[in-house]
């Protein structure tokens, strides 16, 4: 049975998931905006090695697909833009916490130690 969202096909729901958070950047992106609105250069302060095309590219394609909201204020410059959830994207913070204590999980049990 084929599933659709927001115009693209899926084999099943679990693809309509991960076609909307797959990826390296998406949920370490909607793990910061878990805690409120960013601008675009807090976010990618937070991310160190991102770069400036695939934050920017990520960020699109969560807001195509409704989970994050761009706001962008032009009242005075310099000009600010602010990325934060949706309603939509409020929704996954379980998910996304599950995801985050997983990996914590893993890191406490089974990650190696590394010295400095």
């Amino acid at each position: 049975m084929e599933h659709n969202f927001n115009g693209k096909s899926y084999p099943c729901c679990t693809s309509v998931t991960m076609g909307i958070i797959g990826g390296k950047w998406k949920t370490v992106i909607l793990a910061y905006l878990m805690g409120g609105p960013l601008r675009y250069s807090q976010l990618r302060k937070k991310m160190g090695s991102v770069t400036e095309r695939t934050l920017s590219l990520q960020l699109k394609s969560l807001e195509e697909d409704g989970v994050v909201k761009r706001k962008v204020y032009t009242t005075k410059p310099p000009l600010k833009v602010e990325y934060s959830l949706t309603g939509f994207g409020k929704t996954l913070i379980p998910l996304i916490k599950s995801i985050i204590d997983w990996g914590e999980y893993v890191v406490e049990n089974y990650g190696e130690v590394v010295e400095s």
